[in-house]
C-alpha cells in the first residue's frame, strides 16, 4: 500500500458510521496544517479544485454516491503534492487520476465499523 503516490496525497474523508478525519497523511505527522493552508478560503462547495504553490486541493463528492449514517453524501478532500499535483489540472483531473489511486481501499473501508489507519486498514479487527 505504501506508494510514492500515498507519500504525496493527504485525504481527508468519512465513512458511513465514522467521522471526518485524515485517512492518508503523505508521511507527515500532523497534516492539518497543510491542508488548511492549502484550501484556504474555499467554499464548501460540493467541489472544488485550487493550486497553491506546489500542492493542489481538490474535492469532490464520492462517484458512488454513497453517504454517511445521516443521509449525507460522503465528500473526499485531498491535498496533492509533487508530479500528482502538476498533473491534476482540474475536478476531472482529480476524478481521472487521484480516485483510482483510493477507490479500492475506499470501497473496502467505508462501512466498516472503526476508520482507516493510514495506510487504509481498519484500525481494529485486522
Amino acid at each position: 500500500m505504501n506508494t510514492p503516490q500515498y507519500d504525496s496525497v493527504i485525504w481527508a474523508t468519512r465513512g458511513r458510521t465514522w467521522g471526518f478525519r485524515f485517512v492518508l497523511d503523505a508521511g507527515l505527522g500532523d497534516p492539518l496544517s497543510d491542508y488548511e493552508r492549502v484550501f484556504g478560503d474555499l467554499q464548501d462547495a460540493p467541489t472544488a479544485w485550487r493550486r497553491h504553490g506546489g500542492q493542489v486541493a481538490l474535492r469532490f463528492p464520492d462517484p458512488l454516491g454513497r453517504q454517511d449514517s445521516a443521509g449525507r453524501i460522503i465528500p473526499h478532500e485531498f491535498v496533492i503534492s509533487g508530479d500528482l499535483a502538476a498533473a491534476v489540472d482540474s475536478v476531472e483531473d482529480g476524478l481521472h487520476k487521484v480516485w483510482p489511486l483510493v477507490s479500492e481501499v475506499y470501497a473496502i473501508v467505508w462501512d466498516a465499523p472503526h476508520p482507516p489507519d493510514l495506510r487504509g486498514r481498519c484500525t481494529e479487527g485486522h
